[in-house]
């Protein structure tokens, strides 16, 4: 099974990961980590593009060092761009079969006008999607 998980660069969800590491240990599967820096326009951001690309790689980082605690070998990528559109075309070009991603970290009113990564993947996503949530709310 070849996985591609989906690393958050807003947030440190490292059961995001945990999750990833059993699916892949229970599977046999490999585990390919990508982060996304989410800046489609340059210019209409506050800050320089190098800010949202060094959180996306920290984001990496973390996930393919967690799961080599787990004892899983994983490749690490950074791109930019707009998360779901990179994050489904790396899942492509990995020939995923299946994508791993954690929960919105956004509020309410922010995912209902900016959207949610892990819900439209869910609609867009010719491959199953897991959403893993924290652990403390279920």
């Amino acid at each position: 099974m070849r996985i591609v998980l989906a690393a958050n660069p807003e947030a440190d969800q490292p059961w995001v990961a945990d999750a990833a590491a059993g699916l892949a240990k229970q599977t046999g599967g490999t585990v390919a980590v990508v982060a996304v820096d989410e800046v489609e326009l340059e210019r209409l951001t506050s800050v320089p593009r190098a800010v949202f690309a060094e959180r996306a790689e920290r984001a990496a980082t973390a996930a393919v060092d967690r799961l080599a605690a787990a004892g899983i070998e994983a490749a690490r990528t950074v791109l930019a761009g707009r998360a779901l559109d990179r994050i489904l075309a790396f899942a492509d070009e990995q020939e995923a079969d299946l994508i791993v991603v954690g929960s919105s970290t956004r509020p309410k009113v922010a995912e209902r006008l900016l959207g949610s990564v892990p819900l439209d993947l869910i609609k867009r996503s010719p491959r199953p999607v897991v959403v893993v949530t924290h652990p403390q709310s279920t």
